[in-house]
């Protein structure tokens, strides 16, 4: 946390996204930030400290309130800390089991492996690509460098199939096999 971005910054802006989101949203999936090399080098003299249980607790406390009002579930990916006292579960963001809701099919997905071991997200396929965000968050850990996101955004192609430029002769094409 800071001195601007505390406890009432989130309150606030997490209720005005849940009062437009009312009706369309079901379920908000949330997480602390973990600072990893990248975002702690891009934050330093940002954040003053890490944020600890008891500001996770109070925090979660009043999102908690606010997505009621609002018919809101929260729930929390890749924590240790538990929040259950409050109403809110550990979930994971790619969720097999909502997958399967939604498709009306039941499918057999595994853990992501490539991910931390609290996180219970299964494995799924990126569609994004690093350097090509243009947003700036210093917490990011997509963007390396501000010049290659400028560079990137240039090659950007509306009529392209790719998120970033076209296919060029040296690309290499490869179906990717998925089994559930």
């Amino acid at each position: 946390m800071t001195t601007d971005i505390d406890i009432e910054y989130h309150a606030k802006y997490f209720e005005l996204l849940a009062s437009k989101l009312e009706g369309y949203a079901e379920l908000c999936i949330i997480s602390f930030i973990d600072l990893y090399k990248k975002s702690e080098r891009n934050m330093k003299g940002i954040v003053e400290k890490a944020i600890d249980e008891n500001s996770m607790q109070e925090i979660a406390k009043r999102l908690a309130q606010i997505a009621q009002k609002y018919n809101i579930k929260i729930k929390t990916c890749s924590e240790d800390v538990d929040l259950s006292a409050i109403g809110i579960e550990h979930a994971k963001c790619i969720d097999d089991e909502l997958i399967s809701k939604i498709i009306g099919q039941k499918i057999n997905i595994n853990k992501d492996k490539n991910q931390r071991e609290i996180c219970g997200c299964v494995s799924s396929i990126d569609i994004g690509a690093y350097n090509t965000c243009r947003h700036g968050c210093l917490y990011c850990y997509a963007n390396f460098s501000n010049n290659t996101v400028e560079n990137n955004l240039l090659k950007h192609d509306p009529n392209s199939p790719m998120l970033i430029g076209n296919i060029e002769p040296e690309d290499k094409i490869t179906d990717r096999k998925m089994e559930s």
